[in-house]
């Protein structure tokens, strides 16, 4: 399946039935009267997050979202049906921006379900203005209009843990090491081209998802290489794993790089609590590893693990820390919406 994270569709609810204008014409009925219905309501847009998607692939194809019109009033008092809704389904972190990208809503929860565009009124038919004075109407209303507009959908996968690096660094082997996912894996930069996700398991009740995205070159920030277009699907993550080729010169200048664009991206992704590993360790001698090891704390000032995706080493035990930040950034945002002791409904 083809990955599309960002698309501009056009949506609009339905027209609300006119009402009708007719009179009660039957034989051996001297005094008839007005017996025109009201028009039906239109239909409605709505946006609903579902479960099984995880691209906006289907609105490659189809961008324009028409509910219908409702239907007119007739004569004998009857009253036009209402017309179809609308759903526009989509993943599960989708953005609702509007036509100058201002955030409208975040569907961030299944099954959230909002309104995009309501329909149009039905007008009344001449029934509705008959009166003591006006004992015979001759007019009804139009349905109103229903509502146009064209928004952005822009997806953000919904990730616990967000793998980051230059381009060869390994995140992909790392991603299919830690889960059951199968990205792409190849012995050149850029291999990822879109962000992959995996499910891990490390035990019953110990289960977190991990986000792959392509890699970060210097520049990024500024359009560079494939650019921060996809450091979006990893600012809802608790933390970031970032991984170092340990098999290149200047570790520490990689660690840099990659530092600098997420600090340049901002949306808080500078201020998540990250994870510093030099990966494929499986390819050096025990003193270059002491030697990178060295160079990478200096520069960074954190403890780096040593991992290798490709052959497993420190892979389990990674992930176990990265679990267990997961549990505590949301066991503090879960203290921090709840409510105060002495709320009471």
């Amino acid at each position: 399946m083809k990955f599309l994270d960002q698309v501009k569709v056009y949506v609009k609810s339905g027209n609300g039935g006119g009402g009708a204008v007719s009179f009660r014409r039957e034989k051996f009925i001297e005094y008839g009267g007005p017996d025109g219905g009201d028009g039906g309501r239109g239909g409605d847009v709505w946006i609903e997050a579902v479960e099984g998607l995880n691209t906006l692939i289907d609105f490659r194809y189809a961008q324009h979202f028409r509910a219908e019109t409702g239907v007119h009033g007739m004569g004998r008092n009857r009253h036009g049906a209402n017309g179809a809704d609308v759903v526009l389904k989509v993943p599960v972190g989708t953005e609702v921006l509007d036509e100058d990208k201002e955030l409208i809503i975040d569907m961030t929860h299944l099954g959230q379900r909002v309104l995009l565009a309501r329909g149009g009124n039905g007008g009344f038919g001449n029934t509705h203005f008959k009166g003591p004075i006006n004992q015979a109407p001759k007019h009804a209303n139009p349905g109103l209009d229903g509502e146009e507009k064209a928004i952005w959908l822009r997806l953000k996968l919904i990730a616990d843990v967000g793998l980051v690096g230059l381009p060869n660094a390994g995140k992909s082997t790392f991603l299919a090491a830690s889960s059951a996912a199968r990205p792409k894996i190849a012995a050149y930069p850029f291999t990822t081209l879109t962000p992959n996700l995996g499910m891990v398991d490390l035990s019953i009740g110990e289960r977190f998802v991990i986000a792959d995205i392509p890699g970060l070159i210097e520049g990024a920030s500024e359009g560079v290489g494939i650019g921060t277009r996809f450091l979006g699907h990893v600012e809802r993550t608790a933390v970031l794993v970032h991984l170092v080729d340990g098999t290149q010169d200047d570790v520490a200048q990689a660690w840099r790089t990659v530092r600098h664009e997420l600090e340049a991206y901002g949306e808080g992704l500078e201020d998540k609590d990250e994870i510093l590993a030099l990966n494929k360790i499986d390819a050096m001698d025990p003193e270059t590893q002491a030697t990178k090891v060295a160079e990478l704390e200096a520069a960074a000032g954190v403890k780096v693990r040593l991992v290798s995706g490709a052959a497993g080493h420190g892979v389990t035990e990674l992930l176990r820390e990265a679990y267990a930040l997961v549990r505590q950034r949301k066991s503090e945002a879960a203290a921090e919406g709840a409510p105060p002791e002495d709320w009471a409904p």
